[in-house]
């Protein structure tokens, strides 16, 4: 599945309990249609993402970042302390594609040294449709 929109704020990274690191961010998707009326309506979905391949790239995910995703979408289900029932997506990102000015960079698996730290690979392409 691919997404294209927004981060509503700075990814952040976490540690499980079995000393993985995963980026979590959220993205802001807008839609919009016509209804029976002719008139235009605007919506906004919001995808809690996490990213497991490297926490490198949580440094570059800020807020109002417009990024392409690629991944999977899991549910989950609980039912709160109050009772109440709860649910949740999370779009679990394979590849990040960050947009911005006339450039797009994409983040994949791939590491390369310089200066003694290990960066995520970008490869920016030049020739964008739009």
């Amino acid at each position: 599945m691919n997404i294209i929109g927004r981060l509503t704020k700075d990814a952040e990274v976490h540690r499980t309990a079995q000393d993985k690191q995963v980026v979590n961010f959220s993205v802001a998707i807008n839609d919009s249609y016509k209804n029976k009326q002719g008139e235009r309506i605007e919506q906004t979905s919001y995808f809690d993402c996490s990213y497991w391949i490297s926490p490198n790239v949580a440094k570059i995910l800020t807020k109002g970042a417009l990024v392409e995703l690629t991944g999977r979408v899991s549910a989950r289900a609980w039912t709160a302390s109050s009772g109440e029932l709860k649910s949740s997506l999370t779009f679990h990102t394979s590849t990040i594609k960050l947009h911005g000015g006339s450039k797009k960079i994409e983040f994949t698996q791939g590491f390369t040294k310089q200066d003694n730290t290990k960066i995520i690979t970008a490869e920016p392409a030049e020739d964008l449709p739009f």
